[in-house]
């Protein structure tokens, strides 16, 4: 199962040891999970983590980005996507575009609120909200 996290999910894990961001990229490889992010997320990330802390910049170089797959931010879609959150359409766009099962991120507003829980077969998720399902399932 590939999952795509968004920028918020990669500052959450950074930021705090406990909490469904950090459990999901530490034990998603003792799940099969492949996770991806992209670049653009990254550099996103990379601009706030200050802002969690000293030890937030080394727990996201050390422990979390060694187990994401990051790719080029995509900003082509070849289906109408109607967002009107220019700065995260490139989120969503390349989530679709390496075929993630789900886009996991906190930002409910900019995300769940305005496009759903379903994008093309792209699923929308808290980490937390994805965990559940996946304990639902018997997958956990």
């Amino acid at each position: 199962m590939r999952l795509f996290l968004d920028t918020s999910i990669l500052l959450a894990a950074s930021g705090s040891g406990r909490g469904a961001s950090r459990f999901v990229i530490t034990e998603a490889a003792s799940y099969g999970w492949e996770l991806v992010s992209s670049d653009y997320c990254e550099a996103e990330a990379k601009h706030n983590l200050p802002k969690l802390g000293k030890s937030a910049d080394r727990v996201w170089a050390v422990q979390l980005a060694p187990r994401i797959r990051l790719v080029r931010a995509s900003v082509a879609l070849d289906k109408p996507l109607v967002f009107p959150r220019a700065k995260d359409r490139p989120v969503v766009i390349t989530a679709l575009a390496v075929r993630a099962d789900w886009l996991l991120t906190l930002d409910r507003g900019d995300f769940h609120t305005k496009l759903g829980r379903e994008v093309y077969g792209l699923r929308l998720a808290t980490p937390g909200e994805f965990l559940l399902e996946q304990r639902a399932r018997g997958a956990l």
